[in-house]
């Protein structure tokens, strides 16, 4: 172990604490923490740390010893956070509530699952603080199976809508959403579609095609009546997206839909019918990778589309987080969310969490991202529920199988979803090479910081603030959480 030494009296102490969380089936530490942090002897401490390391010898961890703003003028590497420059306020870290996930979670004996929805949902000490969701209008790739909310026969069509249903939603998705809003009525959810109704749709198949022109007023009803009826029963949608992925149509379901289709249907059908009904639901675009931001800048350079669209929906299995903030200089007045990312199981602890962390939690809201949403919720042990033809190998967060076990992604989500609520805005960090960071102030006023170490050694530094240091250390791969 590496020791560090200061000319003034400093001791330096080993961490050992414990997890903060309680609950089901919880993965415990053990192992000794090996995080290491530097503190002075003064009584008085300031910054609170909470822990993962890539070897699981601690998770989401709570250290015993706070860090005072007491450090002596030193030649380590500085973080400086600057609460008065202010970026995007958020509005929230989140999952995708897949329909698999909800099955999953209903299945589950009724006080194992309540005590884990107050787990993920609740605000508090033994809770992460999940502040967004995102569920699939229809069928997504995650679901036992296919469907819409208008299926119909071969060769019949429904332009009224009259056969519109919610249908297999109505049996686990709309119960678990609502349990979760009765634990946090304010939380924010958003719906993608991953196809329109098959009679709508040139190939008449749930894989690929496209939407036929004919048909985009009855799938803007679609719309207008799926926020109606989820309303009805007590679950407000936030936001939309128009189409998952869309431009990938060999999933199941998809739909393939070009920058310009999407235009002609925000400006001519969609935005119009919202209006019309009075929906204040967020219309969001694009809701694909990284590689393509022309996609959204096409569309928000058309002046009659823009006047419906809230902003623009990124994924990151193509291209560079950075794409986020190309379409925000361009277009600053729109907002920016980052929807989806998936961890392909097996996952890897430490080197999925390097780079989940690094590229999502910390990558898309230094790039003006207003959410984070991480895809998905829950699996079983073989990666089901799915679709024939879905992804087959998503890990959820959580694992549910004969008990429940806490995957990468959690964590990685806890890291930001426990300490930075709905509400809270990002403020200044400078971000050093084997440090990158992300700083926010909370509602209540609150600075909390994440910090990933993606060097191949132990990093010390400071945390500069208000004219004031505080140093610590950070082992190599560990993400931190640390709020004062």
């Amino acid at each position: 172990m590496q020791h560090t030494f200061f000319k003034s009296p400093v001791l330096l102490l080993l961490c050992f604490g414990f997890s903060s969380l309680s609950g089901i089936s919880k993965e415990r530490n053990p192992k000794p923490v090996k995080n290491k942090a530097i503190i002075k002897t003064e009584a008085e401490s300031a910054i609170s740390c909470w822990l993962t390391n890539p070897d699981k010898s601690a998770l989401l961890q709570k250290q015993d010893l706070k860090i005072p703003f007491n450090a002596p003028v030193n030649q380590y590497p500085t973080i400086n956070i600057d609460a008065a420059t202010t970026y995007q306020e958020m509005d929230g870290f989140g999952i995708a509530l897949t329909g698999g996930s909800a099955s999953l979670i209903t299945n589950l004996a009724p006080e194992i699952r309540d005590t884990l929805l107050r787990e993920l949902f609740l605000n508090n000490d033994n809770s992460i603080g999940i502040s967004y969701l995102r569920i699939s209008i229809g069928a997504s790739d995650l679901d036992a199976n296919v469907f819409s909310y208008n299926d119909l026969p071969s060769g019949e069509t429904d332009v009224q809508l009259k056969k519109f249903d919610l249908g297999p939603d109505k049996t686990h998705l709309i119960p678990v959403l609502k349990s979760i809003l009765k634990l946090n009525p304010e939380i924010k959810i958003m719906g993608s579609p991953w196809s329109a109704p098959l009679w709508m749709k040139n190939n008449k198949n749930s894989i690929g095609g496209s939407l036929l022109p004919e048909y985009y007023d009855a799938y803007a009803k679609y719309f207008v009546r799926y926020i109606t009826e989820m309303k009805a029963q007590g679950i407000p949608i936030d936001a939309i997206t128009i189409q998952n992925e869309p431009l990938y149509g060999g999933n199941n379901p998809s739909m393939v839909m070009q920058s310009a289709e999407q235009r002609d249907f925000i400006k001519n059908n969609l935005g119009p019918a919202f209006k019309a009904a009075g929906i204040k639901t967020k219309i969001i675009l694009y809701d694909h990778n990284c590689d393509v931001p022309e996609y959204a800048t096409d569309i928000l350079s058309d002046s009659n589309a823009s006047q419906y669209i809230d902003g623009s929906a990124f994924h990151l299995y193509g291209g560079d987080i950075s794409a986020l903030s190309k379409v925000h200089d361009a277009y600053p007045a729109k907002n920016l969310y980052f929807t989806e990312q998936w961890v392909g199981g097996p996952s890897k602890f430490g080197p999925d969490m390097k780079w989940y962390v690094q590229n999502v939690i910390i990558g898309s809201t230094r790039n003006w991202s207003k959410a984070v949403i991480e895809w998905n919720l829950a699996s079983d042990s073989l990666y089901n529920p799915h679709t024939p033809g879905g992804c087959t190998s998503c890990e959820g967060a959580i694992t549910i199988s004969s008990g429940i076990s806490r995957n990468v992604s959690y964590y990685t989500l806890a890291h930001a979803s426990k300490f930075v609520p709905a509400g809270s805005v990002r403020i200044a960090s400078n971000s050093l090479p084997t440090l990158p960071n992300v700083a926010f102030k909370t509602p209540d006023g609150r600075k909390v910081l994440i910090v990933l170490n993606n060097s191949d050694k132990t990093e010390t530094f400071n945390i500069a603030f208000s004219k004031k240091n505080a140093t610590t250390s950070l082992n190599s791969g560990s993400v931190a959480t640390y709020a004062w």
